[in-house]
């Protein structure tokens, strides 16, 4: 029974997970989404063709915790209190660094509509703001995140460069009748002396008077924007931006978001490619579907493109300010089978995983806790810590030796399990404890994601 987990050491299992799901009114609706399907088959449950399926949580944050599963199905044990318990599954270095919880949140996003223009607070701004307004900002973590593109994956992310920036402010003339005129005679000469200095402090200057404008003059501007790209897109074509404006008006009339879009790169992932973003970087997920790992973390701070909360000084003062396009990853491969997407943040990383059917592959034992989601496929999960292996794996897996002591996938509730239980398929979300190697098997084609704390910790010395 899953209650008799915590007189079981677990070193070396992995464990079936029971996963929550966010219903925000920016997701895909019904079986349309990759959430509602994943969601459905994690928990063995109807998908209600009327709601919205945002985003699948797999983690141990308190506003959406996963649950352990055992023989009878989902308990009461969350993986939080579990991993409070049990705090070997984490290993010494995690816990030494993060304390006794899991440093990162995985999750799969269904993205129909924009989201808002956001930023997320660094460690030092989450603990003010955690303890200013707890209602709102419900942690003190920073939240570091990246999204991996599962079908083409639209975002806006971070400031345009400096030149790109010039540009809009000729080619957008509704910026200038909200900020002022005053604003163009800040631009800077090419040869001042600390000009990339001078350059992000106005950029800062007319962001800030921007977003900080009187909705009345923020309507008109927005309004007279759309009926000028209207006209215009009878006799030219309109330039991205544009069009995503058009979009966005649609989406959220008379909105201050609207004209702040023009300020972002605009950037569209092809399935495969990965976007990272910081803390105190400005963002917004418009459009796909993706898996996304960040920080354990729930802090947004918003301020356009949302009916919630906003904090617009809290936004603009937060932010770096820093300009140019992101960094895409393409992801490293790691085996002819995995890729792995390595941002430049401790907490997490990603890897990838495509398998044809009857390939095998070993996901080696690391330092840290992972967590496994299987997207699509039929397979075998095992380990190496005991001594009985599904025989339809251990036949076809060309990467283990005939000596190779493997155990399948356990239930928290038991000390070994039946072959079935270490059988995966679309959905399964499966926990592995630190140091715990695994190995994967197909009878189809695969595919699964890992998350885990990013390796290049472990190699610090």
């Amino acid at each position: 029974m899953v209650m008799e987990i915590n007189n079981n050491k677990h070193e070396g299992d992995l464990i079936r997970l029971k996963c929550w799901v966010q219903n925000y009114d920016w997701g895909i609706i019904g079986n349309e989404s990759l959430v509602a399907r994943t969601f459905s088959s994690n928990c063995d449950c109807e998908i209600e063709e009327s709601k919205h399926y945002a985003e699948l949580w797999m983690g141990t944050h308190d506003s959406g915790p996963s649950y352990l599963v055992g023989e009878k199905g989902i308990g009461n044990v969350s993986l939080k209190s579990w991993v409070s318990e049990n705090p070997e599954v984490l290993g010494d270095l995690v816990v030494a660094k993060w304390g006794v919880d899991l440093p990162f949140m995985f999750k799969v996003l269904s993205v129909a509509r924009p989201l808002s223009i956001q930023a997320h607070p660094d460690k030092e701004l989450a603990g003010f703001l955690h303890t200013l307004k707890p209602n709102v900002y419900k942690d003190a973590n920073h939240k570091p995140e990246m999204v991996v593109a599962l079908t083409e994956f639209e975002a806006l992310c971070g400031f345009i460069s400096f030149k790109e920036l010039e540009a809009v402010l000729e080619s957008v003339p509704e910026i200038m009748e909200v900020v002022g005129n005053a604003y163009p005679d800040q631009v800077l000469p090419v040869n001042v002396q600390n000009k990339e200095e001078k350059q992000t402090q106005f950029l800062q200057s007319i962001f800030i008077k921007l977003m900080s404008a009187e909705s009345k003059v923020v309507s008109a501007a927005v309004t007279k924007l759309i009926s000028r790209l209207n006209a215009e897109n009878k006799t030219r074509q309109l330039t991205s931006k544009e069009e995503l404006a058009l979009k966005l008006e649609n989406e959220h009339p008379h909105d201050i978001g609207v004209i702040a879009s023009f300020f972002f790169n605009h950037v569209r992932l092809n399935p495969g490619e990965a976007l990272y973003i910081s803390p105190n970087e400005p963002h917004a997920y418009l459009g796909g579907e993706s898996i996304e790992c960040m920080a354990t973390s729930d802090n947004v701070v918003r301020a356009g493109l949302t009916p919630k909360h906003r904090d617009v000084k809290i936004l603009c003062s937060m932010l770096t300010y820093k300009q140019g396009s992101p960094e895409i990853l393409k992801g490293v491969p790691v085996n002819e089978y995995t890729k792995r997407y390595n941002p430049p943040f401790e907490e997490f990383e990603v890897e990838q995983c495509v398998l044809d059917q009857g390939a095998s592959v070993i996901f080696p034992a690391v330092p840290g806790p992972s967590i496994f989601l299987v997207l699509s496929g039929q397979g075998f999960m095992y380990t190496t810590s005991s001594a009985a292996a599904p025989s339809s794996s251990s036949s076809s897996s060309p990467m283990l030796s005939p000596s190779s002591s493997i155990s399948p996938m356990s239930s928290p509730s038991s000390s070994s399990s039946s072959l079935t239980e270490g059988m995966v398929r679309g959905g399964d979300v499966l926990f592995a404890p630190a140091n715990t190697e695994v190995h994967v098997s197909t009878e189809s084609d695969l595919r699964l994601f890992k998350a885990g704390v990013n390796h290049l910790m472990f190699t610090k010395t």
